[in-house]
């Protein structure tokens, strides 16, 4: 937390009607830590981006402070001259639920579960690229009949899954103590290894974590008309007849769409697009680094064109990863508007876990420990389990619903949760 600095018990206090008033796009304040700061200006100066600093506008924000900094010290030199007051004693009321969490993340701190291991993220990168070698390695050797173009396929798609899961460790800063190796190594590994974009991931990513499963706040549930999720949407959208999608059917279609289609169809003009606009030319030449980077390997066994074939068949296959393994742990859940919940509430209320095993720990990148993930997000994932009994002590304790499931348990309930929804639309279309 910042430190106390001269003059600020000069400062107005305020209490919470007030400072809920300032939480449009022209007047925004949000309380760290009893401090309460106006950032209208300075937000969209803000790394993270404007909009995660606008849904915290009229808020608490300090366990959302805490958990997406790593260096709260350099952090608070540049909050101090956008300091405007200070919160009122009698609102500084903490649950005990936000007292023993904020007791449970000091004592993770001293057990050092903010440490990462540099042989564990070395062991990382070298079997992704390792997977890349081999199936070029296989295709120079074997010529490019279907059974080696297959296994070449199976190689790549996996070394393109877990560099998914590698980028979101750099992404997170969850890896090195230098936020600009952090961020250096995370435009590497999504820019030039998968052809994404490091401002891109930041952009939608953050906002999920800050919200998740918060309508018109967390861009993961946004899915342009095609899905309802949750108990509130379908019922809003049937009385509406909002929608031109059956989705009462939603539950099947979904293997249509989002599985097969997401990396290869949407990411790959959402990306592109998101670069361009916002004048992103740098990391616009790493992305279309890779791809000369896969016709350096491919071109001259499959051509230019082959290639380009190659590579959206390996994104095809990708994709359908990729979406199992996000959307295991929030679509099942609870998906509402912001009801301003604290940061413990508010991120068990849109996660749950997948059991841990080896497989299941690699397979998903260790996001299968989604719930010590969210509360914790700067934390190296190969520590995310040492923090899983406390935190399962703590909603125990508090009477939340701490959930862990098996793998194809957690799948299924993606299904059976589109199905509900489903039905709660097409009910309250035909009232």
């Amino acid at each position: 937390m910042c430190k106390e600095e001269k003059g600020t018990s000069k400062l107005p206090v305020y209490g919470w009607d007030e400072i809920r008033k300032h939480a449009d796009k022209n007047d925004r304040w949000l309380v760290v830590d009893g401090r309460i700061y106006d950032v209208t200006r300075w937000a969209k100066k803000h790394p993270g981006g404007e909009r995660i600093i606008a849904h915290h506008c009229g808020q608490d924000a300090t366990d959302a402070w805490v958990a997406f900094h790593n260096d709260h010290k350099a952090v608070c030199k540049y909050m101090q001259p956008l300091l405007v007051g200070l919160l009122k004693d009698e609102e500084k009321k903490e649950s005990e639920l936000i007292k023993d969490f904020r007791d449970l993340r000091a004592k993770t701190e001293e057990m050092g579960l903010f440490k990462a291991s540099p042989l564990f993220f070395f062991s990382i990168m070298l079997h992704i690229l390792a997977l890349e070698v081999l199936a070029w390695f296989l295709i120079y050797t074997c010529g490019t009949s279907w059974i080696t173009l297959l296994g070449a396929s199976i190689l790549l798609v996996t070394a393109q899954a877990q560099a998914g899961w590698s980028q979101h460790d750099y992404g997170h800063l969850s890896v090195f103590k230098s936020s600009w190796i952090n961020h250096s190594m995370h435009i590497f590994v999504i820019n030039f290894l998968k052809g994404a974009s490091s401002s891109w991931w930041n952009y939608r990513h953050f906002l999920h974590h800050a919200k998740p499963n918060r309508m018109r706040k967390d861009p993961d549930i946004r899915f342009d008309h095609l899905f309802v999720l949750g108990k509130k949407q379908p019922v809003e959208w049937g009385q509406k007849k909002k929608g031109v999608m059956p989705f009462n059917h939603q539950h099947e279609y979904f293997f249509l769409i989002m599985p097969p289609l997401l990396l290869p169809l949407y990411f790959n003009f959402e990306i592109p697009y998101f670069l361009i606009t916002r004048k992103l030319w740098g990391e616009l030449l790493w992305m279309v680094a890779f791809f000369v980077r896969y016709c350096v390997m491919f071109a001259s066994f499959l051509g230019v064109g082959g290639t380009l074939a190659f590579y959206l068949w390996i994104r095809f296959l990708e994709s359908h990863w990729f979406v199992w393994t996000t959307q295991m742990n929030h679509i099942p859940m609870d998906v509402d508007t912001d009801q301003d919940d604290d940061w413990v509430t508010g991120q068990l209320k849109a996660t749950c876990n997948v059991d841990q095993s080896f497989f299941n720990d690699w397979f998903s990148g260790h996001l299968n420990f989604q719930i010590e993930h969210h509360l914790f997000p700067t934390m190296p994932r190969h520590n995310l389990h040492k923090a899983a009994p406390l935190v399962k002590s703590l909603c125990k304790k508090h009477g939340l619903d701490y959930q862990s499931k098996t793998l194809f348990t957690a799948f299924a309930d993606i299904i059976g949760s589109l199905r509900k929804s489903g039905e709660l639309w097409y009910e309250a279309y035909h009232m």
